[in-house]
């Protein structure tokens, strides 16, 4: 990155463009993408092709990676290997989450 962006709060996140289902773009700086939403799709996604993390803002949530379903709050950390079916289910009025894409695009496993 050739300049440091300024930090942005949760409040001026929230403020940011997006479509519900999708997130507003942060910064891009090569391999890594952070984005934010404060309306995530419900449900599975379509598996990413690229390693991806989410840091929970605000709320609660029930966080699925293919059957294993975690309850997760403000502050949790929360990993999806590329390719791997996840999705957020059953979340609370407010829910909202930093989103982090990293790393190369990975080819899907044979």
């Amino acid at each position: 990155m050739d300049k440091t962006p300024p930090p942005i709060s949760l409040a001026a996140a929230r403020d940011l463009h997006w479509k519900p289902g999708r997130s507003a773009e942060i910064f891009i700086d090569g391999e890594m993408e952070i984005r934010f939403t404060g309306q995530p799709t419900k449900g599975m996604q379509v598996p990413h092709d690229r390693d991806e993390f989410y840091i929970v803002a605000s709320g609660t949530a029930r966080y699925r990676v293919e059957d294993v379903v975690t309850n997760v709050g403000p502050g949790d950390l929360l990993f999806a290997a590329a390719h791997a079916a996840h999705g957020f289910e059953e979340y609370s009025p407010g829910f909202a989450i930093w989103i982090g894409f990293y790393g190369p695009v990975k080819q899907k496993p044979l």
